[in-house]
C-alpha cells in the first residue's frame, strides 16, 4: 500500500511537472488541470477495480471479500491511463478514463490467469493494456478548448467532440491507433529475438524448485518465510540446498525425457515423500525439478502439484 501511494505521489511529477515546463500564459492552469485529472482517474480506477473484483468473486465463488491488491493496481492503472491526456481532458473525461482503466485492469489480470501467463506484478494489464487505453482516451475525449490552451491547435479534437459538432473527424483516434501499433511492433522487433535467445539458453525463467522456495531466498540470499499461509515446506528448503550444493539447479538438457509424478521427489539417495501443503495456496500448477539417475544418465523429473 505504501508503495502505491509513493508511486501515486511521484505521478504528479510526471503530469503536473511536465506542464510546468510550458513557457506561455496559463501554464499554471494546465498544471492544475493535470493534477486534478491525475487524482480523479487514479481514485476512480482504484474504486472500480475493487468493487468489480468484489462482484466477480461473489458471482464465481459466493465468498466475496475486499482485495486491496485490486484497489492498488487499479489506481496505478488509472495513473497510467490518464498520463497521455492529463492536460487535454476535462475532469469528467478523466473520471470516465478511470472507470475504463479499472475494468480493463480487472479483465486483463483475470485474463492472464485464464491463459496461464505468469505476470506476478500485473505489469501487462497495468502498463500495456491501460497504456493503450490511455492513448485511445485522448483520441476519444480530447477537449478542443484544452487542446488550444496546451498546444495552440484545436483542429482535430476528440472523436466525441467532433460528433457533438455534427462532424466525424476521427483523425486523432487514427493517430493514436497508429501509435499503439508502432509501439507494439517496435517492442516485438527489438525484444522478441532477445527473449527467444534467453529461452534457448535456459535463462528465461528460474528453476521451478527455486520458485517454490522463493526467489528472495534462492536468488537474493534472504530468509524463507517462517510462518503463515505461504510458509515454505522445510523439505523443499532441504531439496533446494541439496541441489544448490550439487550444482544441479537451472541445468538444461537437450533430448532428455520427462516423467510426471505427483507428490513425490526422487534423488540418487532414494525416494522421499514431499507434502504438497506448500503449494496449496497457488492458483496455477507449479513444478519441482529434481535430478534422478537412470542407467547412469541424469534427467530432469517434474513433480507437479495442483
Amino acid at each position: 500500500m505504501l508503495g502505491t501511494f509513493i508511486l501515486w505521489f511521484g505521478w504528479y511529477g510526471f503530469n503536473c511537472g511536465s506542464a510546468l515546463l510550458i513557457d506561455k500564459p496559463g501554464a499554471n492552469d494546465i498544471a492544475a488541470l493535470a493534477g486534478v485529472n491525475t487524482t480523479l482517474s487514479a481514485g476512480v480506477a482504484g474504486i472500480v477495480a475493487l468493487f468489480v473484483n468484489l462482484w466477480y468473486l461473489e458471482r464465481t465463488t459466493g465468498e466475496p471479500f475486499f482485495d486491496l491488491t485490486y484497489a492498488m493496481n487499479g489506481s496505478l492503472s488509472g495513473l497510467v491511463a490518464i498520463t497521455g491526456g492529463c492536460a487535454v481532458l476535462e475532469p469528467w473525461a478523466a473520471a470516465v478514463t478511470g472507470v475504463g482503466a479499472g475494468i480493463l485492469y480487472m479483465v486483463g489480470s483475470r485474463g492472464l490467469v485464464m491463459l496461464r501467463l505468469d505476470d506476478a506484478v500485473d505489469a501487462i494489464p497495468v502498463h500495456f493494456v491501460n497504456g493503450a487505453w490511455g492513448l485511445m482516451s485522448v483520441g476519444l475525449f480530447a477537449s478542443p478548448a484544452r487542446l488550444l490552451a496546451a498546444y495552440d491547435n484545436d483542429a482535430h479534437p476528440g472523436w466525441f467532440y467532433s460528433l457533438r459538432n455534427g462532424k466525424s473527424d476521427g483523425r486523432l483516434v487514427g493517430v493514436q491507433l497508429v501509435g499503439i501499433v508502432f509501439i507494439v511492433g517496435w517492442v516485438m522487433v527489438i525484444m522478441l529475438p532477445f527473449f527467444i535467445w534467453l529461452d534457448w539458453k535456459g535463462w528465461f525463467r528460474s528453476d521451478p524448485l527455486e520458485e517454490i522456495v522463493g526467489l528472495d531466498t534462492s536468488y537474493h540470499g534472504g530468509l524463507a518465510l517462517l510462518g503463515g499461509d505461504d510458509e515454505v515446506n522445510p523439505e523443499y528448503i532441504s531439496a533446494y540446498k541439496k541441489q544448490r550444493n550439487e550444482g544441479t539447479l537451472r541445468r538444461r538438457h537437450k533430448g532428455t525425457t520427462s516423467s510426471v509424478k505427483t507428490g513425490e521427489v526422487e534423488s540418487d539417495e532414494g525416494a522421499e515423500r514431499v507434502a504438497p501443503e506448500a503449494t496449496k495456496h497457488k492458483k496455477i500448477p507449479i513444478a519441482t525439478t529434481t535430478e534422478v539417475f537412470n542407467g547412469g544418465q541424469d534427467t530432469d523429473q517434474m513433480s507437479y502439484h495442483a
